[in-house]
């Protein structure tokens, strides 16, 4: 049973809206309502149906106008927001509004992993957890949070971690709780949350690109990038932060150009600092000026560099919330 009920469910489409009703395959047809004829009982929320498209089509424009959307429901009374969408881009757009959007809402992000026409659809369930939690007092300020599978996630830790499995989000270190019998229990709780970032829903959105380190990697696609430096570069290093030899002359370069955060691809765990110290590796770059991304993996990196520059941040004003 729900705490409260003041809650506003927002659709943006994703599998969760989706059906495959002639053997081509699943596309995006089902609005909120018809996903929610799903469960036995009826919630009491009140839904708008913002956009139908997978969750691949969202652009950051989608999320900033979300945000703007949840603003507004706080001041119309509402206690919690939940956006449904696809899981292709859920972590970064949970991510986001959890920089672009304040207490004392609750914003949670769910989806479904398969689709209506699946056996074993998980849509409406997942539908339903997320507003339990939207709902529950428990759950107040403690930033935007993901929700499927029961599983409560902090948007700042969780990840896409499979192609298909119902429990395709996990977290590192660890999910926050669940959501048994209509109820949220909570055993962990982050810590503070990172000041909001103030960006319109018409900003500018600045052009941030990413490089991947990966075996026998050349230097081309960063000799390109100095030619035409974007407003910001994540790199996503080998392990605690690592890179091949041949990019330390153009990442030196192009950190003087933008700013260039340093995270690792693994996924998970602290960026190191200082522990190794040959060219290339995470002493060496951020000697160089790099900046280090501390746990934030390289497509949170990408998200909160996004949005940091459309606020306007200057470089010391990146390096602190990178550091936070």
């Amino acid at each position: 049973m729900l705490e409260r009920t003041q809650v506003l469910v927002l659709g943006l489409g994703g599998t969760i809206s989706m059906r495959d009703a002639s053997g081509a395959g699943a596309q995006p047809s089902l609005y909120l309502a018809e996903v929610l004829d799903g469960l036995p009982g009826e919630l009491n929320v009140d839904l708008e149906d913002l956009k139908l498209v997978p969750g691949a089509a969202l652009v950051f424009h989608d999320v900033l106008q979300v945000a703007d959307r949840i603003r507004r429901a706080g001041a119309e009374g509402y206690v919690g927001a939940v956006v449904v969408q696809g899981t292709d881009t859920l972590e970064e757009v949970a991510y986001a509004l959890h920089l672009l959007v304040d207490e004392p809402m609750t914003v949670v992000v769910t989806g479904a992993m398969r689709h209506g026409s699946s056996l074993g659809a998980d849509g409406a369930a997942n539908i339903a957890a997320a507003v339990a939690t939207a709902a529950s007092s428990e759950c107040a300020g403690l930033g935007a949070l993901v929700v499927l599978a029961d599983e409560i996630h902090a948007a700042r830790l969780v990840s896409k971690t499979s192609t298909a499995l119902p429990h395709a989000f996990a977290s590192w270190p660890g999910s926050l709780g669940q959501v048994s019998e209509g109820r949220v229990r909570l055993a962990l709780r982050p810590s503070v949350r990172p000041t909001t970032l103030e960006v319109s829903a018409d900003a500018e959105i600045p052009r941030v690109e990413m490089v991947t380190a990966r075996l026998g990697a050349g230097p081309d696609q960063l000799v390109a990038l100095v030619a035409d430096p974007p407003r910001g570069v994540v790199v996503a290093g080998f392990g605690g932060g690592h890179v091949p030899p041949s990019w330390v002359e153009p990442l030196t370069e192009l950190a003087r150009a933008c700013p260039v955060v340093l995270s690792s691809r693994t996924g998970s765990g602290a960026l190191l600092r200082e522990t190794y110290g040959f060219p290339g590796s995470e002493r060496d770059l951020l000697g160089r000026g790099l900046i280090w991304a501390g746990t934030h993996t390289a497509v949170k990196a990408v998200v909160a560099l996004t949005l940091l520059l459309a606020a306007g941040s200057d470089r010391p004003a990146i390096g602190e919330h990178f550091a936070s």
